[in-house]
């Protein structure tokens, strides 16, 4: 089995991981991309409903288009803004199908190992080709690999509820009244399931202000419904973002809906909330969030859970990984995006030789590339990728030539994850404390694209 004669494996079909073959395909490698899922793209179909705030025109890989368009294939109207189903409808289907054969559904893989040897063993490991073991549903299989990229991105690693980062106490027993996912309020049945309830959402980022967004209009329209938002920082900060001076003006509108329903009261924020226990209520309809300091929100009835994702690594268990213990991204990229540093225009430019593993041929991109850290934005993971492909073929002056401009979000400073009240240090963009980037980037999935 000689290596430079094996596919380069990509795992995950997604927006990064379609952008990867398609990067590979250019510079003359074969890719064979292993997706879990029934199709292409299929965890940006489950959050289908959701719109992103970034438009099309940085939505689509350089490399993908080029692809593509001999086909016929016609770019979207590049200001349009597009939900997730007409992004993978759109653009991610199409590259799938171009790829064809390259693009293997129904392949989950199961682990990642050195063929003959596990991550002991020292003797073979620059030599030997590493194996991917897959779950077919029918049986499973062994494929031979040059090299591995991990695109397989976070979204079935929802974090908890609760504030530990594992569940809650009772948080599993009551099932599907926990839910992870911004709630789709236009399905008649989503709809109905919410109107007139309590409800909790819990989680600062993009994708709670999206639900609150959408739940404030519920209040409005459906007698009844209450909405709280359980947030664990001490008070707001820089929660909504720049507002106007997001150079996205999507993303800063979205704040500014959810400041705005705060404000007519249609969503209760609750301040420094970390749950400790799920507790059901007489009549079993209803349940008593408990929080780590005691503090109790009573008659819940629905709880939407957009605490972020983080990444499984199991299946990785066999290969030598480098990844920071806080933010489990590999340690040379955790410093340029650690949320509690970065939140606007900082993250600085980085690629292969960031995201490369101690185990040779291994890297890990996109979302999983990010850890724990939230708000990973589409076009940094086609960048990335482009830069994996080509330190892949030999081309290591155009991998090491990495260049990446990020929209400022008009705050600056660090997210504010910690419970602490950091809205008296709280800076808006002009202060001198964001560089002012030239070129929007966008969105990869519903907790950085509402």
């Amino acid at each position: 089995m000689v290596q430079r004669e094996l596919p380069v494996v990509v795992v995950g079909a997604g927006p990064v991981g379609l952008a990867a073959a398609a990067e590979l395909l250019e510079r003359g490698l074969e890719p064979l991309v292993l997706e879990a899922g029934d199709s292409a793209g299929a965890s940006v179909r489950q959050w289908g409903h959701v719109r992103l705030f970034s438009p099309w025109e940085w939505l689509v890989d350089p490399a993908a288009q080029r692809l593509l368009e001999p086909t016929g294939w016609a770019a979207p109207d590049g200001g349009a803004y597009p939900t997730g189903a007409e992004w993978a409808a759109g653009y991610l289907a199409p590259l799938a199908d171009v790829l064809g054969e390259r693009v293997r559904t129904r392949a989950r893989v199961v682990g990642v190992a050195r063929r003959g040897r596990d991550r002991v063993v020292d003797a073979g490991r620059e030599t030997e080709p590493l194996v991917v073991h897959i779950d077919t549903g029918a049986g499973e299989e062994r494929v031979g690999a040059r090299a591995v990229i991990d695109a397989s991105g976070t979204w079935t690693s929802a974090n908890p509820l609760g504030g530990d980062g594992l569940p809650a106490i009772g948080e599993s027993a009551a099932g599907q009244r926990v839910r992870a996912g911004v709630p789709d309020l236009t399905d008649p049945a989503e709809r109905a399931r919410y109107a007139g309830r309590h409800v909790a959402v819990a989680g600062s980022g993009h994708s709670a202000l999206t639900a609150l967004a959408s739940f404030a209009d519920l209040v409005r329209d459906e007698p009844g419904t209450r909405v709280s938002w359980l947030l664990r920082r001490g008070g707001f900060g820089q929660v909504f973002g720049g507002g106007d001076t997001d150079q996205l003006p999507a993303r800063g509108a979205l704040g500014q809906r959810a400041e705005q329903a705060v404000a007519a009261g249609l969503v209760t924020p609750v301040f420094g909330f970390r749950t400790e226990r799920v507790e059901p209520e007489a009549g079993g309809t209803a349940w008593t969030l408990v929080s780590e300091d005691g503090h109790r929100v009573e008659a819940v009835e629905e709880v939407v859970v957009l605490t972020g994702f983080r990444p499984e690594l199991g299946w990785l268990s066999e290969v030598r990984l480098d990844l920071d213990p806080t933010l489990q991204a590999p340690t040379r990229l955790a410093p340029l995006i650690d949320p509690n540093v970065h939140s606007c225009g900082t993250v600085y430019p980085h690629g292969a030789a960031e995201l490369a593993q101690p185990e040779p041929g291994v890297y890990l991109a996109g979302m999983k590339s990010y850890g724990r850290a939230p708000t990973f934005l589409a076009r940094t993971g086609y960048e990335q990728v482009r830069s994996i492909a080509a330190e892949l073929a030999g081309d290591h002056e155009a991998a090491a030539r990495v260049e990446l401009v990020l929209n400022e979000t008009g705050v600056c400073g660090g997210a504010g994850l910690f419970d602490e009240d950091t809205s008296a240090a709280e800076t808006v963009a002009g202060s001198g404390c964001c560089s002012t980037p030239s070129e929007p980037l966008t969105v990869g999935a519903p907790a950085a694209g509402a």
